[in-house]
C-alpha cells in the first residue's frame, strides 16, 4: 500500500502547494481521493497513468476538494476512455458534475456512475474483490465524510523448501496459495500450513479531511496503519479552529494516540503558517510518528 500526496494546501491552492489530493494504490489497484483544483496537473507531474484510475472519493463540496473534478471527468473523455468510473460522494455531487456537462454539451463516451453518501453512521460503501472502502463521518460545516482503506488477506506464500520435500506438483500451487490441503500422486494428504507461510497481514489507511475534533473517532480507526488528519491550526488559532470546524495539529495527535494507529500524517495547512515545522513540535507532544504531508511526497504504507 503506498500514498502519494498530490496536493496538502487548506482553502486555495499555491506554488508548490496545491489543494487537497491524495492517490493510494492498494493491492495493485489506484483510488483517487479527494481532486482539488489543479490535481489532473499533479497527476501528470508525478507521472500517474490516468487510465489506472477506477474510482474517486470525495469528502466534501467545498471546492479545496473537488473543483478539479470536472476538468479530469473532461480529461478522461479527450483520452478516449472506455472504462467505467465510479465517483463516491456527498448527495448533490451528481447534479453539480453532470449539470456542466450537459451545459458544455461534453456527455462522457465512457459509463460514470455516482455513488451518493448521506448517512451520519460509518458505511460500507465499496467491497471490492482486493479491498474495502467505509465511511468516517466527520464534523464539518457540511456534510462531509472521511475513508478507511482496508486491504484484503492475501494469498499464502508458497515454503519453497517444503513443497520441494514433498514433490508437490506445479498444478497445486494455486490450490496451495488458496488455502487448500494437497493430496500427493501417491495418495497422502498434506496440511496447506505444512507447505506454506501466513501472507502479509492486510494494511488500513484512514483518511480524515475536514473535521473539528472529534474524539469519539478514535474508536473508528483502532489500529489502522496509517492515518492522514487534517491539522489547519496551530494551537495559537484555536479559536479558529472551532469557528471554521477545523482541527489543529495537537488534536490531531490526541486522536492518533487514542486509536493507537501506527503513524500519522498531517495535511490541509493554512498559509498563515510560514514555518510548518510548527506542526510536528506541537503533534508530536501527543504522538511520536508523526510525519508533515507535502505535494509529490510518498508513503509507503507498512
Amino acid at each position: 500500500m503506498k500514498l502519494t500526496i498530490l496536493g496538502c494546501n487548506a482553502a486555495t491552492p499555491r506554488n508548490n502547494a496545491q489543494t487537497t489530493a491524495q492517490l493510494l494504490e492498494i493491492n495493485g489497484q489506484l483510488v483517487l481521493i479527494d481532486c482539488g483544483e489543479g490535481t489532473q496537473l499533479q497527476l501528470r507531474k508525478f507521472g500517474i497513468k490516468f487510465a489506472r484510475i477506477q474510482h474517486i472519493f470525495i469528502s466534501h463540496l467545498h471546492g479545496d476538494h473537488f473543483y478539479g473534478l470536472i476538468g479530469l471527468i473532461s480529461t478522461f473523455r479527450l483520452l478516449g476512455r472506455t472504462a467505467d468510473l465510479h465517483v463516491y460522494g456527498p448527495k448533490g455531487i451528481k447534479e453539480i458534475i453532470t449539470l456542466q456537462l450537459k451545459l458544455a454539451k461534453s456527455w462522457t463516451d465512457y459509463a460514470l456512475y455516482f455513488h451518493e453518501l448521506d448517512s451520519d453512521q460509518s458505511c460500507l460503501v465499496l467491497d471490492h474483490e482486493k479491498f474495502t472502502v467505509e465511511t468516517l463521518p466527520l464534523d464539518h460545516r457540511v456534510y462531509t465524510n472521511g475513508y478507511l482503506f482496508c486491504e484484503k488477506a492475501g494469498k499464502r506464500k508458497i515454503n519453497t523448501t517444503a513443497v520441494a520435500d514433498y514433490g508437490v506438483e506445479v498444478a497445486d500451487m494455486e490450490n496451495l496459495k488458496q488455502g487448500k490441503d494437497i493430496q500427493l500422486a501417491h495418495g497422502d494428504w498434506v496440511k496447506n500450513s505444512v507447505l506454506t507461510f501466513d501472507p502479509e497481514p492486510p494494511k488500513s489507511y484512514a483518511f480524515c479531511s475536514d473535521t473539528a475534533y472529534k474524539p469519539d473517532l478514535a474508536e473508528l480507526l483502532k489500529g489502522v496503519n496509517c492515518l492522514y488528519h487534517e491539522a489547519t491550526f496551530l494551537e495559537i488559532h484555536q479559536d479558529l479552529a472551532v469557528k471554521t470546524k477545523h482541527s489543529t495539529a495537537s488534536e490531531a495527535a490526541q486522536i492518533a494516540a487514542n486509536a493507537e494507529v501506527k503513524q500519522l500524517i498531517l495535511g490541509h495547512f493554512s498559509s498563515r503558517y510560514p514555518d510548518r515545522n510548527e506542526f510536528l513540535v506541537q503533534a508530536k507532544q501527543y504522538f511520536q510518528d508523526v510525519h508533515l504531508a507535502e505535494d509529490g511526497k510518498g508513503f509507503q504504507i507498512s
